[in-house]
């Protein structure tokens, strides 16, 4: 059976059932060819899960799949590319140790007798990255290798193995702004050269900017497709909510209290041994939120690492109100009243094959109501696990779920939920709201500033500067791992902010920082 229209993808009424949960619900996704197709939905709505469908992960329940005109029928991966699918994951899967030309052969080599044809290869590699705009060096180790340039080797392997149409899940969640910008140059070369493109994203800001057409689902339905030039950010997000949602933060200015985090001198090193915090010297009052901006990889997350007894501090000093905590573990800090969302959901913040009950409790299982004598009360933890799973609008599982079975925005809400409960003097938030849609950034920035509101100091890291100026009090911006100026947020704009997070003196002149 063929269709004759001006579709390269046609999915109709699939359906994918998981045990309690129906994911998918008779969704409807029609995809132009040639067109960059934005694919967008609240945490749990079921964008991946349609898209795994498509990529043969996932067998549905109901539903057909028409592509280029012909029913077919994608039983795995490599029916999928073999049609000309390709699909860039949100978790990358390469292989560290190799170099960037191995990985992107990988199971696909060309041979020279019985041998690989390393020189065809890495010709093949350099023909792809030239045409389509994608520079890597071919020989260069994946881990040695910015995570842009990783998405850089996906998108050529995928292109390498003839895809035509390409997916990509939430392509920009680990990206600093200049790589996305450069990911979006991609983005228009690959159509330039007849390409399709789907992307999963919550950035709406995003979708205005690169896609031609939106496909919004929610509740696992498909509500609506809609021409991107006909609607605003505001309409895209009531579509994926179906409420009214505040895309910009409501809050009344701060009322600092006495100093509770100081940071003196601090010096720190990475995992390769490199000075990574270069002398940083910052202070957070309780009643005020102090965001720190900078191009990703300038020594922001060791700075958190080290204020949180993560990370070895080699020099300098950390003070909560005036006790020294430099030497402090991570249990320790806790237990001085500070909670701390780290930027890395899955290596920091949950044990995913542990369930929810467990996760929830995390540095305070050895405490009551959970436990008594080294004998845990699961009757406790369990109500108090439903408690704020229906409090955080944690969707997609039970107390008894599985971490790692939730989409990642609702595991940020089980972080979010976990810390947020224990009423902190001191709230260290990294990336918060990363790979999570609006309705959920509108529920968590809501409950920053209600904790700000209520007397806690927050320390907030994010590389989205829309949300650094719309939630901060002041503004440290910091550069090769240096504090380069210290601005109050009325001084502050993305212009002056950005100049500052790549070097430039031009617009210093804020706080002190001496």
């Amino acid at each position: 059976m063929a269709r004759e229209d001006n579709y390269i993808l046609d999915m109709q009424n699939i359906t994918k059932i998981f045990p309690g949960v129906k994911a998918n619900d008779n969704v409807n996704l029609s995809i132009k060819k040639g067109e960059i197709h934005a694919l967008v939905g609240e945490n749990g709505a079921g964008k991946t899960t349609l898209m795994n469908v498509l990529y043969g992960l996932y067998d549905p329940e109901g539903g057909q799949v028409f592509y280029e005109g012909n029913k077919v029928n994608v039983d795995g991966p490599q029916d999928a590319i073999d049609l000309g699918i390709g699909m860039v994951h949100q978790h990358f899967m390469l292989v560290d140790p190799l170099t960037v030309t191995e990985n992107i052969i990988l199971g696909n080599e060309p041979r020279k007798g019985l041998k690989i044809d390393q020189k065809k290869a890495r010709k093949e590699v350099e023909d792809i990255s030239n045409k389509y705009g994608l520079y890597v060096d071919p020989d260069a180790k994946i881990q040695d290798i910015s995570v842009g340039m990783q998405q850089r080797v996906e998108i050529i392997k995928t292109l390498y193995r003839g895809a035509d149409l390409l997916i990509f899940d939430e392509p920009t969640a680990v990206l600093t702004p200049q790589e996305i910008d450069e990911l979006f140059d991609i983005f228009r070369s690959l159509k330039e050269q007849g390409k399709t493109i789907i992307f999963i994203t919550h950035k709406l800001k995003e979708v205005k900017e690169i896609s031609d057409r939106i496909t919004v689902l929610r509740g696992g339905k498909s509500i609506d497709t809609v021409d991107t030039a006909n609607v605003s950010e505001e309409d895209v997000a009531e579509l994926m909510v179906g409420r009214p949602v505040l895309l910009e933060v409501e809050k009344t200015k701060a009322k600092p209290g006495k100093i509770f985090l100081t940071i003196e001198n601090l010096k720190v090193k990475n995992n390769r041994n490199i000075q990574a915090v270069n002398g940083v010297s910052l202070t957070v009052k309780k009643g005020e939120i102090l965001g720190i901006a900078g191009v990703e990889g300038n020594g922001q997350s060791e700075l958190i690492e080290a204020i949180t007894g993560l990370r070895k501090i080699e020099s300098g000093q950390v003070k909560i109100k005036d006790k020294e905590i430099t030497k402090f573990n991570a249990r320790e800090i806790k237990r001085e009243g500070v909670a701390h969302i780290p930027e890395d959901r899955q290596k920091r913040g949950l044990i995913m094959d542990f369930d929810l009950q467990e996760n929830m409790i995390l540095g305070y299982h050895d405490l009551e109501p959970f436990s008594k004598n080294g004998i845990m009360n699961y009757n406790n933890i369990r109500n108090y696990t439903q408690e704020l799973l229906e409090k955080f609008d944690v969707r997609g599982g039970e107390v008894t779920t599985d971490a790692k079975s939730l989409s990642g925005g609702n595991q940020q809400k089980v972080i979010v939920a976990r810390e947020f409960s224990h009423d902190p003097e001191l709230l260290i938030a990294s990336q918060p709201t990363r790979g999570v849609d609006v309705g959920s950034i509108e529920f968590i920035h809501k409950q920053i500033i209600d904790r700000r509101d209520n007397g806690a100091a927050v320390l907030l890291v994010s590389a989205e500067l829309s949300e650094i100026l719309s939630l901060s009090d002041r503004i440290a911006v910091i550069f090769e791992g240096e504090i380069v100026d210290i601005l109050d947020v009325e001084d502050a704009d993305e212009r002056r902010l950005g100049n500052l997070m790549t070097g430039s003196k031009a617009d210093a002149g804020g706080e002190s920082i001496e």
